[in-house]
């Protein structure tokens, strides 16, 4: 009996992982352990590994699929056995319950029904008919997930496509091909496009055909259309002459992977906290002089990688402690929440990676030296950077850090990092004026932006944290002493 080969689950947080690409195919031989394919999270890239030896009999989900967690992705076996796939069980039950056309029976093509271009069109019956049609040549359609949503949000007639894929599987490639043979229709105007004449390019984005598109292809349509105002790139002599049509070639990528989680995680941040930032700057003078000490201390002291950053990293560890109401955890809405205060700091810091923001946590920050800290922090970006950060180096912090003063930025506002309840953001190095007596001397100070969750900060106790981090910047070099 075949043996399914399941979508590991990567930490309790984990809903789904997204194939980056197989390194076995069908039909190869594969050992027990041996590596199947590589799997990508919100967080890192795994391996997914032979639960048993034997032939890799069917693949279920190509790369760049999406496929939630423990559900089936291939099937190893024996050479020649065959396997039930869950399309095909999923789909023989459909037929069953439905009536249809039974494992005996030859599938008959649907029949086609003309739909007037002012008929209303349920969208959802449309695509589930799209969805569940067969053609006798075929038989048995199989279409990846990211296949069928690209054919959906392009509007294009999947179940006539043929598939290139392994047994004969549709995947993106093949709707892609379909696009480029002719104009993409939107939903709507696929699902009342029969009957109608399509034209060669339409009036929406990228030349999508729209429904008051369709039947506007015949000859009188274009001769009128010809001569019409704005038609075409523009007239000779105007500023538009040699342009493409408006608005020109556009790209569309699928949200997937970090970035969808990204894009999700900050929706809801903003959705369900008070956010409220203040703004202010610190003496970063003695921090520039300690930078200065540090790259020019003797190479055996380990001390030369300590940046800057490093140096709030650890004013905001030795800070926190003092203030424990900022390094805390806000869960549950209304009635039900929770605050949960921390005694120790584990500290958060955004690094830019290849495929998204990715925040690791220093854990237990408070009680390591700024070499270690600094250290620490390296590796972390390190295999962020790389995707191999496992979950215990992305386990939910007490506190997060985030710079972009590398890029010139001078403040900003971050975002939570839910359920933490604050954030801070450094910003840049500039030169601003203070008054010194009777004098105005132009000082360097480093931008500070905090922002926090007004359900469990107010925003006194936070100005009072941002001054006391502020004194502690300004004196990190005695700081190092405590």
């Amino acid at each position: 009996m075949a043996t399914e080969v399941l979508m590991p689950r990567q930490g309790q947080s984990v809903e789904s992982c997204l194939i980056v690409g197989w390194k076995k195919q069908e039909g190869d031989t594969v050992a027990q352990g041996e590596i199947l394919c590589e799997v990508e999270t919100d967080k890192a890239t795994f391996e997914v590994e032979a639960p048993a030896a034997g032939v890799l009999l069917r693949i279920l989900h190509q790369a760049d699929d999406e496929v939630p967690v423990l559900a089936p992705i291939a099937y190893i076996g024996e050479a020649g056995e065959t396997v039930d796939t869950p399309s095909q069980s999923e789909s023989a039950a459909g037929d069953s319950a439905s009536g249809g056309p039974t494992a005996q029976a030859e599938p008959a093509a649907p029949e086609p029904q003309a739909t007037s271009p002012t008929e209303a069109v349920d969208p959802e019956k449309a695509l589930s008919t799209a969805e569940t049609t067969t053609t006798p040549e075929a038989g048995e359609r199989f279409i990846s997930p990211r296949a069928r949503r690209r054919a959906e949000d392009a509007g294009v007639e999947w179940s006539g496509l043929s598939g290139s894929g392994p047994g004969g599987r549709i995947i993106e490639r093949d709707v892609e091909a379909a696009l480029a043979s002719g104009a993409p229709l939107t939903r709507t105007a696929a699902a009342q496009s029969a009957g109608a004449s399509v034209p060669a390019e339409g009036s929406g984005i990228g030349g999508r055909v729209r429904v008051q598109d369709l039947g506007t292809a015949g000859p009188d349509a274009a001769a009128s259309t010809a001569g019409a105002p704005g038609a075409g790139a523009g007239a000779a002599g105007s500023p538009s002459a040699g342009l493409p049509a408006f608005p020109g070639p556009v790209t569309e990528t699928p949200v997937r992977g970090v970035r969808k989680v990204i894009a999700e995680r900050m929706l809801n941040s903003l959705q369900t906290t008070a956010q409220l930032t203040l703004n202010a700057s610190a003496d970063a003078r003695a921090l520039q002089r300690l930078r200065a000490r540090l790259k020019e201390s003797n190479e055996a002291l380990g001390l030369r990688g300590v940046t800057i950053n490093d140096l709030v990293h650890y004013a905001v560890s030795r800070t926190l402690p003092m203030h424990e109401f900022m390094n805390a955890h806000m869960q549950g809405q209304k009635g039900e929440a929770v605050l949960t205060a921390f005694t120790h700091v584990h500290l958060g810091f955004a690094v830019d990676t290849p495929k998204g923001l990715m925040v690791p946590t220093i854990r237990f920050a408070d009680r390591l030296s700024v070499r270690a800290m600094a250290v620490e922090a390296k590796r972390l970006a390190a295999a962020c950077q790389s995707g191999s950060a496992g979950s215990d180096d992305l386990a939910p912090g007490t506190f997060t850090v985030t710079n972009l003063g590398g890029l010139g930025v001078e403040h900003f506002t971050p975002v939570l990092n839910p359920p933490q309840v604050a954030i801070l953001g450094v910003s840049s190095i500039q030169l601003k004026p203070v008054q010194t007596g009777s004098e105005v001397e132009f000082i360097p100070s480093i931008g500070l932006s905090l922002t926090i969750d007004h359900r469990a900060v107010d925003g006194a106790p936070a100005a009072r944290f941002l001054q006391a981090l502020s004194a502690a910047i300004a004196d990190v070099d005695l700081l190092l002493a405590l």
